[in-house]
């Protein structure tokens, strides 16, 4: 009989993605530069910035690339903890 793991369960708050990336962009930057870099619409961004939706894999891993962040950090705020 197999033990079930333990699994961490969490629900992605995707106003506080967009905060955490409005704020990796700062003041100096305008929205469709970042757009720009990532190959996006300024108005994706816009939409990202916001919370309107939740955001595709490739952009999560483009803006965390641009911005040398992890998905996670993005998603949660946290960097992963190595054991």
């Amino acid at each position: 009989m197999s033990t079930p793991t333990l699994q961490e369960h969490f629900l992605i708050d995707w106003k506080l993605v967009g905060r955490r990336i409005r704020e990796l962009r700062g003041f100096d930057t305008k929205q469709s530069e970042i757009a720009a870099a990532i190959g996006v619409a300024q108005s994706h961004i816009s939409a990202i910035e916001n919370g309107q939706g939740e955001i595709g894999a490739l952009i999560l891993l483009r803006i965390a690339r641009h911005y040398n962040k992890t998905i996670e950090w993005l998603l949660t705020g946290k960097d992963a903890k190595l054991s």
